[in-house]
């Protein structure tokens, strides 16, 4: 598994994370084209290296012309889901911006559709969070792993005043993060930097076990005397396929049933691991529910005020188990409808599934008015007419002869 890891030592924010991506290898042509499918004009990128205390990074930064111009959720939301970008670009942006307007929205005492982004809904934020979603999947990242967050300390004016750092929006997001002391006394963590680790991160500690295969280095603006203002990542292959996840499940037997079907995907839209339900029979001879969600450690305090806020129970069991993966890559096949992304799935290098991606099959149904099953059929085909390979028993046939 393609993993990346989060080295936040000197702080993150969203230009220092697309900084440590160009340096990675993010194409700044792809990355440009990728913008332009954002209805948004009056900006220049620019990057270069630059230097903190002798190690060299890419600083990425955005000239726009507009200044602070003030956005609702929704003007930034409806901008990203009404462009081409990639549904998994427009999902994770999305999310990062509805992370900044919930915070921000639970500091001012406000309503999250009251909330108007400033310094963060400027045209240089919006690149900096959709930037960052494309350069993950540009470098086909599967899994982020971080450090704890150095919180920072001291003072920093804002437009709503002199406030304490971190700044309440980002200590607000951070919520559920471990983090830990710093040696600057200025900001080194940002709303956006906050909000887009803690969307992508899927757990926190030490560097993983992981092969090396390369390393790449965001700068910050400022040039910190204490320690050098840079962020890192350090991209690998891990061969571990067992995740650190938290259960969170109640009973329910007294809601209206028509709330279950929006209300997962609202769950499953806001990156919980997966959701489902089972019928139960409770007290009383009640008919019931149990809600099971599945997500990573760091995000289970949201998504427990997700159960609370839509649901009618009154209490959350919860409990940490061991989420053994498969080993995943994606291929593309060219079948007689269209492209279709294939999920391949292996174990210690055995290749075990093949799966047609199921939005591309459905577009490609739709679009050629034939049934989904053929598209995807057909996508199988074409997979194994590319590759060679045959299924033995949810073995390849190259495995079964190998053994024999």
């Amino acid at each position: 598994m393609k993993t990346a890891y989060f080295d936040c030592f000197a702080g993150i924010s969203g230009d220092m994370i697309l900084g440590a991506l160009i340096d990675l290898g993010l194409d700044l042509t792809v990355f440009r084209e990728e913008l332009q499918k954002l209805s948004i004009s009056g900006y220049f990128v620019q990057t270069g290296k630059e230097r903190r205390h002798n190690i060299t990074g890419v600083k990425f930064d955005v000239e726009a012309d507009e200044g602070h111009s003030y956005r609702g959720l929704r003007d930034i939301t409806d901008l990203i889901n009404s462009s081409r970008l990639s549904r998994r670009v427009k999902d994770l942006s999305s999310a990062v911006f509805e992370d900044i307007a919930v915070a921000e929205a639970k500091v001012h005492g406000c309503k999250v559709d009251d909330i108007h982004f400033h310094e963060v809904g400027a045209i240089d934020s919006i690149i900096d969070i959709v930037g960052v979603a494309i350069g993950l999947e540009y470098l086909g990242i599967e899994k982020v792993i971080s450090t704890p967050v150095p919180a920072g300390s001291g003072w920093i004016k804002t437009s709503h005043g002199t406030v304490p750092i971190p700044a309440p929006a980002t200590i607000e997001i951070l919520k559920g993060v471990p983090v830990c002391p710093s040696p600057v006394k200025e900001e080194v963590v940002t709303p956006t930097g906050a909000a887009i680790l803690k969307r992508v991160s899927d757990g926190f500690g030490g560097v993983p076990d992981m092969v090396v295969e390369a390393i790449g280095y965001g700068v910050g603006s400022k040039d910190f005397k204490e320690i050098p203002n840079l962020f890192r990542i350090v991209v690998g292959r891990t061969e571990e396929t067992i995740d650190k996840v938290v259960v969170l499940e109640t009973n329910v037997d007294d809601m209206d049933p028509q709330i279950f079907d929006y209300f997962m995907h609202r769950l499953l839209d806001a990156g919980a691991i997966d959701v489902f339900l089972v019928s139960v029979q409770m007290k009383k001879g009640r008919p019931g529910v149990l809600l099971k969600v599945l997500c990573n450690d760091a995000n289970k305090d949201r998504f427990m005020d997700m159960i609370f806020e839509e649901t009618t129970t009154l209490g959350i069991r919860v409990y940490p188990v061991d989420r053994y993966c498969l080993e995943r890559e994606e291929e593309i096949v060219s079948t007689n409808y269209g492209q279709v992304s294939i999920k391949v799935s292996y174990r210690d290098g055995r290749r075990f599934n093949i799966k047609p991606e199921y939005e591309d099959c459905r577009r490609l149904a739709r679009e050629k008015g034939v049934p989904l099953k053929k598209v995807m059929d057909d996508a199988r085909v074409a997979y194994r007419i590319k590759t060679g390979w045959t299924e033995v028993y949810g073995r390849g046939e190259s495995d079964r002869d190998t053994e024999e």
